[in-house]
């Protein structure tokens, strides 16, 4: 087996990876706050991490993939009452926080679902594990590192600092964050103003409070993942995951918090996706271009030209190298959904070739192919460059359909080199990439999305919100689906 490196955010290199304990894999991901529904920028860590996690089962690893969902806090310091944005949201949309964590939940999962994502090993809940979270803090507590305020505990980010890296994964400098770290209203109770909540005292208004040893409130963000991550992968592991927006202040609080708590650092190799932008400008509600994947699969947003197959928006993401920007276009996902056409009608084509001779007539081109085959192991251990192994399958896709059109002579190559070129489409786009035909789920996955959007539509009306429910209706018809609203209240559709 070839080494694999690894890109460590951490020690900004590649490094060969080696597991801590050989043959088996602990990698925690960072997963989604359940209080609305996924959209394209959750594409792409969970698309790559899947990937990284088919590749290592492809490798022969025994791996533990946990990847996490937050029900509870990852609140905004905005002042004393600080947002909970799960029960925040249920406000919102008038339903109690566990139901609207259910709703998209299963919004969340049935996403992944389209992608073809691998279902995580474990999926550990926040409310799930509000003990744990407790306990680390009063070890936090008693080590010196975290202090109490009215209700909440916050981590001494500068104590800590003296005698630890504070900033390293970032590359944040603590003296420019206390130079430049903006004051906040209600936040005077701060030691400094980079110190970070570990809990937060829960107003009398606050729906989800939980009693602690220091009153009823909740979790901040970035203690969930440690509690979890120390509790189903131990106190070191091997890989942590997630979107470079994760870098600073998330997972540079986790490292320290975790240190503090277990004695040392807790992760060996960091890795993080780059952004996705759309159309040059970064994904943002100010720019009114964060895409749902819902709208994306039905095509349903004013930035959309079309509907787009799960298995392009995939094939799209890993034509770019996981660390490098990735720009969303309409050009972009047109291009991608022709080429992943093309290469998926290779892949069915080689599927049916016959050697006519055990030897090669053609000793170049047998070897050529062999080499581009060979090479794609090579791109995959060089920090995963899926970019390089689609590039090469592109090179070797003219081949196949020359044998298929009588171009190429038909024992050209070997039967050993004509088996090598088939198991190569094979494990690559199938096995470790994750790709499907998109004929064979396009009926199912529209007619999945259509009643997604119907039930959307559906919750709108009953909140009296006309205004959803009238631009759902009205997108759709652009797109040529025609919905017909039953005496009954039931609710059909026709397709143009």
């Amino acid at each position: 087996m070839a080494d694999l490196f690894l890109y460590n955010s951490y020690t900004r290199q590649k490094e060969k990876f080696e597991p801590l304990t050989p043959g088996n894999v602990g990698m925690y991901v960072c997963g989604p706050t359940v209080s609305g529904e996924s959209h394209l920028g959750h594409a792409r860590p969970y698309i790559t991490f899947d990937v990284l996690y088919r590749y290592l089962l492809h490798l022969g690893y025994k791996v533990r993939y946990v990847r996490n969902i937050t029900d509870a806090g990852h609140f905004e310091e905005e002042g004393r009452e600080a947002i909970d944005k799960v029960s925040d949201k249920a406000k919102l949309e008038q339903l109690e926080p566990m139901e609207l964590v259910h709703k998209y939940t299963g919004l969340f999962h049935w996403a992944m679902a389209q992608f073809n994502n691998l279902t995580p090993v474990i999926e550990p809940t926040a409310t799930g594990h509000v003990i744990e979270q407790i306990n680390m803090i009063e070890d936090i507590i008693t080590k010196g590192y975290a202090y109490e305020v009215n209700g909440s505990v916050y981590f001494d980010v500068k104590k800590y600092a003296t005698t630890h890296p504070y900033g390293k994964l970032s590359g944040r400098v603590l003296e420019d964050l206390l130079e430049t770290t903006r004051d906040l209203d209600g936040q005077d109770e701060k030691r400094n103003k980079v110190d970070f909540a570990l809990w937060k005292n829960a107003p009398p208004q606050h729906i989800m409070r939980w009693k602690s040893p220091w009153g009823e409130g909740f979790p901040g963000w970035h203690i969930e993942c440690s509690a979890m991550s120390s509790k189903y992968l131990g106190e070191t592991f091997d890989i942590h995951g997630g979107g470079m927006d994760l870098l600073f202040p998330h997972h540079e609080s986790e490292i320290a918090q975790s240190t503090v708590a277990h004695g040392h650092p807790p992760v060996r190799y960091w890795m993080h996706n780059n952004m996705i932008t759309i159309n040059g400008k970064k994904m943002g509600k100010s720019y009114n271009n964060v895409i749902k994947l819902t709208e994306l699969f039905s095509g349903t947003h004013p930035l959309l030209e079309q509907a787009y197959h799960p298995m392009t928006i995939r094939f799209n993401i890993l034509q770019t190298h996981y660390r490098s920007t990735l720009d969303f276009s309409n050009e972009a996902l047109k291009a991608s959904e022709k080429a992943f056409k093309r290469l998926w009608e290779a892949y069915e084509v080689v599927k049916t070739l016959q050697a006519n001779n055990a030897e090669a007539t053609d000793t170049e081109l047998n070897k050529q192919v062999l080499d581009w085959c060979a090479d794609c192991e090579l791109f995959m251990n060089d920090d995963l460059n899926t970019a390089k192994v689609i590039a090469n399958l592109f090179e070797l896709a003219p081949i196949i359909n020359g044998l298929k059109g009588g171009q190429i002579a038909p024992d050209a190559l070997s039967v050993t080199t004509l088996q090598v070129l088939k198991d190569t489409f094979k494990k690559y786009l199938e096995d470790i990439f994750g790709l499907l035909p998109m004929q064979a789920a396009q009926s199912d996955a529209l007619n999945k999305v259509m009643e997604l959007l119907l039930d959307i539509r559906k919750e709108a009306r009953s909140r009296k919100d006309f205004a959803t429910s009238d631009h759902i209706r009205d997108r759709l018809a652009e797109a040529g689906v025609m919905i017909k609203d039953e005496k009954d209240g039931s609710v059909s559709y026709t397709i143009a």
